[in-house]
């Protein structure tokens, strides 16, 4: 017998060092089974407003799947808890899922469809590793106010990190930036234009639309 198929979303949650495993332990309390804990830097322009509340500090980027009306009441619990709503305590959002592939406990994934047009979206770029700054300085130049720089990670040359799994390899480095709809398109063209991302072996860029968003500060 099939199981009947559930909305599944991604929730990102960006915290200082050390505060990651209190994250994966409040989600467990409220259902939600586990999660996978990125070492990040954050970055910022100092001379512009504060968007990611970030300051080139050091950043643990923990990733969580659920079910949307599970990861919903959790992300609520962990806002409250870690008191996103104040400068500095951090920031999460949750990204829809289309499919799912592997070993997990949802078998039967619904595509979400329609609602309200979010109002920020997610862009992820992957660049060999030192080229992370290019990036932040090209999406910088086209509006972006932060973001951060995720970096590949393991004991030995052939291991790697899983991220949405793809590979992100010890000598790659991932640029997450969270943009206002409407500057979407000029960070992206900008970074395009700039880091060559067309060219073979330049990168990889993708964009997704974000659902619910805490401890942004415009």
């Amino acid at each position: 017998m099939m199981n009947n198929p559930v909305q599944i979303e991604l929730l990102t949650v960006i915290v200082n060092i050390g505060v990651g495993r209190k994250v994966i332990r409040i989600a467990k309390k409220n259902g939600i089974s586990g999660g996978t804990v990125f070492l990040g830097r954050g970055t910022v322009n100092n001379r512009i407003l504060k968007f990611l509340d970030l300051d080139d500090v050091h950043k643990e980027v923990v990733f969580m799947l659920g079910e949307k009306s599970e990861l919903l009441k959790a992300l609520e619990v962990i806002a409250k808890e870690l008191a996103l709503h104040k400068p500095n305590h951090g920031i999460a959002f949750t990204l829809p899922v289309k499919n799912l592939v592997g070993s997990c406990r949802y078998k039967n994934v619904k595509e979400e469809r329609g609602g309200e047009s979010p109002m920020y979206d997610a862009i992820f770029v992957v660049v060999d590793r030192g080229k992370a700054e290019d990036v932040v300085e090209a999406a910088t130049k086209a509006g972006s106010k932060g973001a951060t720089i995720i970096h590949g990670r393991g004991s030995g040359n052939h291991e790697t990190s899983k991220l949405f799994a793809m590979e992100i390899e010890p000598e790659k480095e991932l640029v997450l930036i969270l943009a206002e709809e409407n500057l979407t398109e000029a960070i992206t063209e900008s970074i395009r234009k700039e880091m060559k991302i067309d060219e073979p072996g330049k990168g990889i860029m993708f964009i997704l639309g974000v659902n619910k968003t805490y401890g942004l500060i415009k």
